[in-house]
């Protein structure tokens, strides 16, 4: 009947735009991830980099400060070596026994 074909042609619409809607939606998805995902991989870029910058600087460092041990006055002397003996604990002599 008409009634019929009227109702089929409306609800093909329906869903057409449905359809279509949700493909957009599905798009907008799949752009902001991959948009994410740049993001985070120009992030991962600096980090690395930093990394790289860090290891160097720690090896550096590590250089000098051997260096500076073979002659520090401090650590070759020997008394230095000598054990202090502890201090009383200045809150314990205010404490009642």
């Amino acid at each position: 009947s008409p009634e019929d074909d009227d109702r089929k042609v409306r609800r093909r619409e329906k869903n057409r735009v449905a359809a279509q809607r949700s493909r957009k939606k599905q798009t907008q998805k799949a752009d902001k991830l991959h948009e994410e995902y740049e993001c985070l991989e120009q992030e991962n870029t600096l980090l690395r980099r930093e990394i790289g910058k860090l290891t160097e600087e720690l090896q550096h460092l590590t250089e000098v400060l051997k260096e500076h041990e073979k002659m520090c006055p401090l650590l070759l002397c020997p008394m230095n070596f000598v054990p202090v003996p502890p201090r009383p604990d200045p809150v314990a002599g205010c404490l009642p026994r």
